[in-house]
């Protein structure tokens, strides 16, 4: 089963794949997807959608892995995380790849050993964990630590995620009718 994980940003998005078999799980690739500079939000999330919709389509993931929402410390931060957020479920959803969500902690655990571990301890632990070279950038070992999480999450884990899953409907045809104003 090949993995994808996703830690979406406003301006960074990272993400993580893994190739997941009897044998344990292989890294495949992963990295960031930057959103151009100096450009409005619109844009920036184009830009992140568009980049996601190309991670998807050469890796083929079997399922897609994202941090569940939580309460950010300020409004606007939670919005424009909200905004990224939504763009890469979109993503996700119009490839009609299946979506897990996992919780911060959740995920921190299955990394770490610990649901309160630090940016640097997630990105050391994935290192280690997948016998990297070097230490991944935060928000793409985030994104690896996400697919860890569900590669480990084993039948009752993924019984109760499958609860928590949602699925796009397999067909890429659009149910929106597009008609100009007259």
């Amino acid at each position: 089963m090949r993995i994808l994980g996703i830690d979406p940003g406003s301006t960074v998005t990272g993400y993580g794949v893994l190739e997941q078999a009897r044998g344990g799980v292989a890294h495949v690739a992963h990295g960031t997807l930057r959103a151009p500079r100096g450009t409005g939000v619109g844009p920036r999330l184009a830009a992140i959608q568009h980049a996601l919709v190309e991670v998807i389509e050469l890796h083929r993931p079997d399922v897609a892995v994202v941090e569940q929402i939580f309460v950010a410390a300020s409004p606007k931060a939670a919005l424009v995380l909200g905004q990224a957020r939504g763009v890469a479920l979109a993503a996700v959803a119009s490839a009609g790849v299946p979506l897990v969500e996992y919780g911060a902690k959740q995920i921190k655990q299955a990394a770490t050993g610990s649901g309160a571990a630090a940016k640097k301890d997630v990105q050391t632990m994935v290192r280690r964990l997948l016998a990297l070279e070097r230490r991944p950038a935060a928000d793409a070992a985030d994104a690896l630590a996400a697919a860890l999480c569900h590669a480990n999450a084993g039948p009752l884990g993924a019984a109760a995620a499958s609860a928590r899953r949602s699925r796009a409907p397999r067909s890429r045809a659009s149910r929106f009718v597009l008609r100009r104003a007259p």
